[in-house]
């Protein structure tokens, strides 16, 4: 399995996604080699993850300075600020195509004499190593996908990454989709044929086994939530957007950002244009413990993104008792039915929807009670025997 994060060392979902399915696939007596890059230069201070960390069979380690979320831009932009030091120029490279090639070359070398059934890949990033180590072992490919370039860009991709993609999916035995949403994008956008994909929401790792203390609003501010990636995608404006109608209505409304991204910069300052910004707080990057807290402590948790193949986020607000408002934009909306749904760009209906949250109580009882079951039905062990089966038909399918 080739991935690109891990936790704890994660910037998003896709490492708690990794884990989920790792751990689910290993209750199922599935022995799995899971390939990582590392970044030596940025990881000070961190110790490298083993084998017994991880809780899998084992574990190749590929130094890369690519990121799970990196753009040709953001990609330039980091190298030029940390090019302090010229050996690690020569070792990694300065071009996000060229950083992209080194690690497929290195991951596949360092799998070559690697048992296994079937490859399985994570992203764009590296489809390009599954592929060529598929190829070098004789076995099959099967590329899940959790965003595509699409996704990460509101529709304006990158011509290189978008062609990246579209390779490695058509290279691809199966191909895993996190939602119908994305399996519907990856036919209409990609033209990968549908009896080729398979949809595989994400999990959770635990259904919750308290009721959530509902705190009467006197006693406190009521809080509004947003965690998540500060990028276009995520939708953080119409966020603020709605937070401002809200503003209107109530002054004792509180507002919490909590992530990290290359629009936070903006964001704090059209919070303060806004006349948000004692109405606002933006956390920066949390820790698990610390989102935790949050969940807990939101009375109501938004997700406005424009384009979400799935939205683990969603699912770890209602795990911990928040009530959601989401974007009709979503793969989480195909399974968390006890959330609010909204277009991302009606802010007037996503303002309404959070107010209602707010003010009624017993809705918020409501749709916490149906959290259980949403749960039952989504747990990494059972999503994990779907992935098996898929293992199954795919290797039989070649065989047969």
């Amino acid at each position: 399995m080739f991935g690109w994060e891990y936790p704890p060392v994660h910037c998003g979902g896709l490492g708690v996604a990794c884990q989920g399915i790792v751990r689910g696939l290993k209750a199922h007596g599935t022995h799995v080699t899971l390939v990582l890059p590392h970044d030596t230069a940025s990881e000070d201070g961190v110790s490298i993850l083993t084998p017994a960390d991880l809780g899998v069979a084992g574990l190749i380690s590929v130094q890369t300075r690519l990121h799970p979320y990196d753009s040709v831009e953001t990609f330039a932009a980091r190298i030029a600020a940390q090019e302090a030091d010229p050996a690690l120029q020569e070792l990694y490279g300065t071009d996000l195509g060229d950083a992209v090639e080194r690690y497929t070359a290195t991951a596949v070398e360092l799998t070559k004499n690697v048992p296994a059934d079937i490859v399985h890949t994570h992203d764009w990033m590296t489809l390009g190593a599954g592929a060529r180590a598929a190829k070098a072992l004789r076995k099959p490919l099967v590329a899940h996908v959790h965003a595509t370039e699409l996704d990460r860009t509101e529709f304006h991709p990158n011509a290189w990454i978008y062609a990246q993609e579209l390779k490695g999916l058509q290279s691809a035995d199966h191909v895993l989709a996190v939602s119908s949403y994305t399996k519907n994008l990856l036919v209409r956008e990609y033209g990968i044929r549908a009896d080729k994909i398979t949809v595989l929401h994400n999990g959770a790792f635990a259904v919750p086994t308290h009721n959530r203390p509902f705190e009467k609003h006197g006693k406190r501010h009521p809080l509004v939530l947003f965690l998540g990636r500060l990028t276009v995608q995520k939708g953080v404006t119409y966020f603020l957007r709605a937070a401002r109608k809200i503003a209107d209505h109530r002054s004792d409304v509180r507002f919490v950002v909590a992530g990290d991204g290359y629009l936070l910069p903006q964001l704090i300052a059209q919070a303060c244009d806004m006349g948000l910004a004692d109405r606002i707080i933006f956390a920066g990057r949390v820790t698990n413990a610390e989102a935790r807290q949050l969940y807990r402590k939101a009375d109501c948790f938004v997700m406005p993104s424009v384009s979400e193949p799935f939205g683990l986020v969603a699912l770890e607000a209602i795990t911990h008792g928040a009530p959601v408002v989401m974007s009709r934009q979503s793969g989480a909306a195909e399974v968390i039915q006890n959330s609010l749904l909204v277009d991302f760009w009606d802010t007037d209906k996503m303002a309404d929807c959070i107010l209602t949250v707010l003010r009624e109580e017993p809705l918020r009882r409501a749709m916490h009670s149906q959290t259980p079951r949403i749960l039952r039905n989504l747990t990494w062990e059972r999503q994990a025997g779907k992935i098996l089966a898929t293992y199954r038909n795919v290797i039989g399918g070649r065989n047969g």
